[in-house]
């Protein structure tokens, strides 16, 4: 019960959608999560020969004409496609339409640390060489992060709720969880939602690389991004957009609609400490995590999986791995944890849609993706973070870590819809 007294709804998973460094549908990224598919590779995106780090997680093969028409999607930058095509998917998979008799109770909220940065460099170009007077009428529309969230509601058509996160690292994961409660809470009876991500330009690798953020491991691309292993030495930069559609249980029951598992916790907190680095210990996270839990009514116990924010980033792998053992006790040696950042590489804000995505079907499948490239584990990381290979088991509950710049720590509960 809300504190007013309303009785709060279950909300459940219906509808997946996906376009990632390792395929663009949901089906082709889960199944190579599985089979330990590496997304990383050298930037084709641009020429990226005078960069530090020459490596990142392209989206391949990714034709928005497939969604969109032409006019439609030259108005668009790429986040904001990712975003479109990736709802479109979703909602698909979901059997859902929308329609004059539903609209206003379909509702949009769509997460993306940066925005529309390459539409923002391209025309910053051109009022540098050509003059103010040549810059497009579209710059602003399409750099803004909401856009991502508004462009997906007018082409879909749903009229509820509409808001983005932008809480960088975190905000896919907080776009999902503000969902939740929106539906929880009886505003809306279903949301798109999740995060966005296209930040591999130019001047976004030239930032990371400045903050001492990135792997340089331009040599071995398939090895750079490799959480929780000794010899990491940065993270990877990608990009993509995941897509999940939340329902009202009883909404989703009477279409007949199928559920891929039913969203039971959210947590959400504050550093408050530094611009980039994590409170030392992980006191931040461990909140996050524990108010998550408390959320679901989840016991250390419940847990069988935890999709880890695991940047492979020196500070951020070990401090994660302390923040999971101050909430789980010594349970926490018996959860399996993987990163599919090691695969995908870092969405910045759109890793929270994509990781919630790799959960869900987690708890659907009874699967658990690996953590490839981890060798050599270093020793402040000595949990089971599910080494190279995926796992079959049986996954009652998966916890689902993100953390950004500025502090920001959400986890997302999903388990097992069991009627």
């Amino acid at each position: 019960m809300t504190s007013s007294g309303t009785e709060l709804k279950r909300v459940v998973v219906t509808g997946l959608g996906a376009i990632t460094p390792i395929g663009n549908t949901q089906a082709e990224y889960w199944a190579g999560l599985l089979r330990g598919q590496n997304g990383i590779g050298p930037i084709t995106l641009f020429d990226a020969s005078k960069h530090g780090c020459r490596i990142a997680g392209e989206v391949k093969g990714f034709d928005p004409h497939d969604y969109l028409d032409r006019k439609e999607a030259k108005r668009m930058d790429r986040f904001a496609q990712f975003a479109v095509c990736t709802s479109k998917q979703a909602l698909a998979d979901a059997n859902l339409e929308i329609n004059d008799l539903n609209a206003e109770q379909i509702g949009v909220m769509i997460g993306t640390g940066i925005g529309g940065l390459k539409v923002m460099e391209e025309q910053q170009e051109i009022y540098l060489n050509r003059g103010p007077d040549r810059c497009s009428p579209f710059m602003v529309p399409m750099m803004i992060g909401n856009m991502a969230a508004g462009l997906t509601a007018i082409q879909t058509g749903a009229k509820g709720p509409n808001s983005c996160a932008v809480t960088a690292c975190a905000a896919g994961s907080n776009a999902v969880g503000d969902a939740f409660r929106i539906v929880q809470r009886g505003f809306a009876q279903a949301m798109i939602c999740g995060g966005t991500e296209a930040a591999v330009t130019p001047l976004s690798v030239a930032g990371f690389v400045a903050c001492r953020a990135m792997s340089t491991r331009n040599d071995d691309p398939a090895h750079a991004s490799r959480p929780f292993d000794r010899d990491r030495d940065g993270f990877v930069l990608g990009e993509g957009s995941g897509i999940l559609i939340l329902e009202e249980l009883e909404h989703a029951l009477s279409r007949g609609a199928k559920i891929y598992a039913e969203v039971v916790g959210y947590g959400m907190t504050c550093d408050a400490y530094h611009m980039t680095s994590i409170v030392p210990g992980g006191e931040g996270a461990a909140r996050a995590i524990r108010l998550a839990m408390k959320d679901g009514g989840l016991s250390p116990a419940d847990i069988s999986y935890i999709n880890a924010h695991g940047t492979s980033t020196p500070v951020n792998d070990p401090t994660e791995t302390a923040a999971i053992k101050t909430v789980l006790g010594e349970h926490a040696y018996q959860v399996a944890i993987s990163s599919t950042k090691s695969m995908t590489g870092h969405l910045l804000g759109g890793s929270g849609g994509i990781e919630a995505v790799a959960a869900v079907q987690a708890v659907a499948n009874d699967q658990i993706p690996p953590t490839i490239n981890l060798e050599n584990p270093d020793p402040e990381c000595d949990l089971d973070y599910v080494p190279n290979q995926s796992r079959s088991q049986p996954v009652e509950v998966v916890l689902s870590n993100s953390f950004g710049f500025g502090g920001h720590n959400v986890t997302l509960a999903f388990r097992k819809y069991r009627g």
